[in-house]
């Protein structure tokens, strides 16, 4: 009952949405606040709520769902359609997507097409696109995370930025390798030309009234909450209060646009912080950060090796639950103590690979299983998660390539990683299994 009274209200607020006034792109606050909508995310007594329903959430990461609503290159709103459909009968109701990616195409290792072609310049067909995503989730009851942002060159994102503000060329880490890419990606937090950018670019997307529904993503149901990036890091210690500073002026600037959703930051915790627990907890504790996000990575991390995949789950498990457990203690730290303020955690975004690195879809994912089985247990078993996306959802997607070429299916994937290895594809039926089962005891 609660699920079809939560869609009706959905469907009269979209219905309602034309009669509110707003200007497109304009950056103002919202006309309608959050205590007339009971169907936004908010926070308190330290957890999610919608209304008065306790919200804990097992989702995915669905990165290209923008492209593919669109009706241009790389649109396919038939397949998007069969991937929502195929979601929703697992449970998973909770997206965590990318707005859109930036800079030039034709890149090695970066999406096509993209959001942003120039400072300021949009592809209106892929905005179309995001609007029409947000209003099939509005439809559908279905909520979404959107980050703005990107740390690493899949997308565009600091380095794009970078090079827009006259810092010279980015460089890609695809030809000059990741340690020179992050040298120069320490330079965004520094760079204010570039900060200015994608403070101009938070502008237009958060202030953007929907061309389908007529009403301000301000005022969308579908909208769980803004994200500042995906995995924002300062990639120097040098960079390390900068980073902080912008992260603070940032979740200021989304909450003077949109007083209505949450802001999340997109950090994978320590690790991403220059292994500094401390640099998670300070961008953490500022107020306008609504809640806490972590990632994990076992095989990226060097906690497991391609050959013993299956084999070393255990110990991708324990450092999992440490890392975990390092992270809400901190939180309880900046709480005081007091669990009714400590702020939610959720590990939004983790990954592990098929048996033996293999990427068709279909193939054994014997380890993946049972590292799944473990962390989702901690948002069912109301554990200190209180939502997660596994990275990442790829459905329907028939990969044609072992690396992504433009017209290729997307998948969970993005371009500079193998196709298929972390995704989850509607043919693996046992984590599909248990994807369903996690959901079913929320």
């Amino acid at each position: 009952m609660k699920k079809y009274r939560f869609l009706m209200l959905s469907a009269i607020l979209s219905l309602l949405g034309s009669t509110f006034s707003s200007c497109s792109g304009g950056g103002g606050k919202s006309s309608v606040s959050v205590e007339t909508d009971t169907t936004f995310v908010t926070v308190r007594d330290g957890q999610f709520y919608i209304g008065d329903s306790v919200y804990r959430y097992v989702g995915t990461n669905f990165w290209y769902g923008a492209i593919l609503a669109s009706e241009g290159r790389g649109g396919n709103r038939e397949r998007l359609g069969r991937e929502l459909d195929r979601l929703q009968q697992i449970g998973v109701s909770n997206l965590r997507i990318l707005a859109g990616g930036d800079g030039d195409e034709g890149l090695a290792s970066h999406i096509s097409p993209t959001l942003q072609t120039a400072p300021g310049v949009y592809n209106d067909t892929l905005l179309r696109g995001l609007d029409y995503l947000i209003a099939d989730l509005e439809k559908r009851g279905m909520k979404a995370v959107i980050y703005l942002n990107n740390a690493w060159e899949w997308s565009g994102g600091f380095s794009t930025y970078l090079e827009w503000a006259g810092a010279g060329k980015a460089v890609n880490p695809a030809d000059a390798g990741y340690p020179a890419y992050m040298a120069y990606a320490a330079n965004f937090v520094r760079n204010d030309s570039a900060k200015a950018l994608a403070a101009a670019h938070v502008r237009n997307i958060v202030g953007r009234e929907n061309s389908l529904t007529g009403r301000p993503y301000s005022q969308s149901p579908a909208i769980m909450a803004w994200q500042i990036a995906n995995e924002p890091r300062p990639f120097a210690q040098e960079s390390m209060r900068p980073f902080a500073e912008w992260i603070a002026e940032t979740a200021r600037l989304i909450k003077s646009i949109d007083p209505n959703h949450l802001v999340s930051v997109g950090s994978e915790g320590s690790w991403g912080c220059e292994n500094s627990l401390d640099l998670w907890s300070e961008i953490h504790s500022n107020p306008e950060i609504d809640y806490a996000t972590i990632h994990i990575w076992p095989y990226n991390w060097s906690w497991v090796k391609p050959h013993n995949l299956t084999d070393s789950v255990g110990t991708a498990i324990a450092n999992t639950a440490a890392y975990i457990t390092d992270h809400h203690k901190a939180l309880a730290a900046l709480a005081g103590g007091d669990r009714s303020k400590i702020k939610p955690l959720v590990l939004e975004e983790f990954g592990y690979p098929r048996d033996g690195m293999a990427i068709a879809p279909g193939s054994p994912v014997t380890g993946r299983d049972s590292y799944y089985t473990y962390v989702f247990d901690e948002v069912a078993n109301g554990g200190k998660l209180a939502g997660l996306n596994f990275w990442g959802w790829g459905g329907y997607a028939q990969p044609a390539h072992e690396t992504w070429q433009p017209g290729d299916d997307y998948t969970g994937d993005p371009a500079q990683e193998a196709q298929g290895l972390n995704s989850v594809f509607a043919s693996d039926s046992t984590t599909i299994s248990i994807i369903r089962n996690a959901n079913a005891r929320l």
